[in-house]
């Protein structure tokens, strides 16, 4: 018998993407599922299309609350979650038919805590770029898992394509009004699990708006990118020292990351000093570590050769 599965989905304004998004899940091969819908204060007819879609399927649940965020909305799933495993898919996305049976199955093979699959990213002109799903599979420590999130290599922060004992949150949780809340939360999962079981055949499909909170211009909550990637780098670096160099990578990217959209608004020269003054202080680190990849290396040396030049090729790369 199949050991139920509880999946959380955040919903906040997105009445554009919800039910394609809901189908997706409903029609998952592993039938075995509470399908938790948290509107999360939504000003459109979201809320309303949660209700209504709580009567086309009786594993459907709705949770209606007020405003707090992507955290507190997965919080408040999480809370109420009755299934021995969970899940968390964003409502503006889709997955596979397969994806919970596959993640399943990776969770299963070894009474594994934690399994993981990769994803597919969809850009708003149906354009579709598979990410690292070469079909192989294998199990990472935590201490693995953490460098090879911290290198952006196949690892990455998201909270979702991945499939958790809900155990694991006894201790956890996302960080209530805080943008980036995945960085701040996914490596303590490594870390609660112990082992993940890695399958890398891409199941989840994140499609990337327009309008969407990382695609949009910069403001001051963006901020929250160095806050939630400083406060992980600390906590990995005491618990594996042998990592800082990777942490430290990480927070220089975060820094290039921010930079590279305060480069788009008016006051971009007396903003972007502290982010360069921080990746020149540690330009060297990152220029010397065989592991950094090249693309931090290529920019770091064009911010060397000046602000203008770098802000000019980057705005002509964001401009493609």
């Amino acid at each position: 018998m199949q050991e139920l599965i509880s999946v959380v989905l955040p919903v906040y304004n997105v009445e554009k993407y919800l039910e394609r998004c809901v189908e997706s899940v409903v029609n998952q091969t592993f039938t075995n599922l509470e399908i938790i819908l948290v509107d999360d204060g939504s000003t459109d007819s979201s809320g309303r299309l949660c209700d209504k879609l709580a009567t086309t399927d009786s594993r459907i649940s709705v949770i209606h609350k007020t405003n707090g965020g992507l955290s507190d909305a997965r919080n408040a799933g999480i809370h109420i979650a009755k299934g021995k495993y969970i899940t968390f898919i964003d409502s503006d996305d889709t997955v596979d038919i397969d994806m919970i049976e596959y993640l399943y199955y990776l969770i299963k093979k070894g009474s594994y805590r934690m399994a993981l699959c990769t994803h597919n990213i969809v850009f708003d002109g149906g354009k579709r770029i598979v990410k690292n799903g070469n079909g192989t599979e294998e199990v990472l420590n935590a201490e693995t898992c953490i460098e090879r999130m911290l290198y952006h290599n196949v690892v990455d922060t998201s909270a979702w394509a991945k499939l958790y004992e809900t155990s694991v949150f006894k201790n956890i949780e996302f960080p209530k009004g805080k943008l980036f809340e995945d960085i701040g939360t996914t490596y303590k999962t490594f870390i609660e699990s112990g082992l993940v079981s890695c399958g890398y055949r891409s199941k989840y499909n994140y499609y990337v708006r327009s309008n969407s909170i990382v695609t949009s211009g910069f403001n001051e909550r963006k901020l929250d990118l160095l806050e939630m990637t400083d406060s992980m780098a600390a906590e990995v670096t005491e618990i594996y020292p042998q990592l800082a160099k990777a942490a430290l990578r990480r927070q220089v990217y975060a820094r290039f990351s921010t930079l590279n959209q305060i480069l788009k608004i008016d006051s971009y020269k007396e903003r972007s000093e502290p982010l360069i003054d921080y990746i020149m202080k540690n330009k060297r680190a990152i220029l010397c570590n065989s592991k950094a990849p090249f693309r931090d290396k290529v920019a770091i040396l064009l911010l060397f050769l000046g602000l203008p030049l770098y802000r000019f090729i980057w705005l002509k790369i964001a401009s493609k």
